[in-house]
């Protein structure tokens, strides 16, 4: 018995995994609308640093992605002031600032207690002002590649966006 003859073809197959995977997606875009056109606010923000993917999370579900950038430095977590890293862990969006020189910004609460505790031990400052913003408003070009001091970039239309749909006090989780 030949096995070939068993399995479906493959043109068939990829078929079927193309169109499950743009249904699963139309649904989940589908929940992000309410019936009166609102969209669902968003309760979670996660940011994977290996794939450069911010995500917004409304009620378990994802709702939207941007591309971002990072620190120039960044792989491993933040450590001191000055070692250009993007923060891992836990935090909250906490403040924001319309008149930053990066379009628009918004606060990640780091450093944290653990954050504190840890720069302590090792006798340095950990830094702060980490921020998710847009691009510098004195440049009109769009940076490429990771170029931030330990910040999360994105373009200044993703910020706005984000900018509308997180509250202050909404968590973000930052991947390694």
């Amino acid at each position: 018995m030949r096995l070939k003859a068993l399995c479906p073809p493959r043109p068939l197959v990829l078929g079927l995994i193309g169109a499950f995977l743009f249904a699963v997606s139309a649904v989940g875009v589908a929940q992000d609308v309410h019936d009166d056109g609102s969209q669902a606010p968003v309760d979670l923000v996660v940011v994977m640093k290996a794939n450069r993917v911010l995500y917004l999370y409304a009620d378990g579900e994802m709702v939207d992605q941007f591309p971002i950038a990072l620190g120039k430095n960044p792989i491993g977590t933040k450590r001191q002031r000055g070692d250009n890293r993007t923060p891992e862990g836990l935090y909250r969006l906490d403040w924001r600032n319309p008149d930053s020189i990066f379009h628009r910004s918004i606060h990640v609460s780091y450093p944290n207690e653990q954050d504190r505790a840890q720069a302590e031990a090792r006798g340095v400052d950990p830094g702060d002002l980490i921020m998710i913003h847009g691009q510098p408003d004195y440049d009109d070009r769009e940076r490429e590649g990771d170029w931030t001091n330990g910040c999360i970039a994105v373009s200044n239309e993703a910020i706005n966006e984000i900018w509308d749909r997180v509250s202050d006090g909404t968590r973000i989780h930052i991947y390694p």
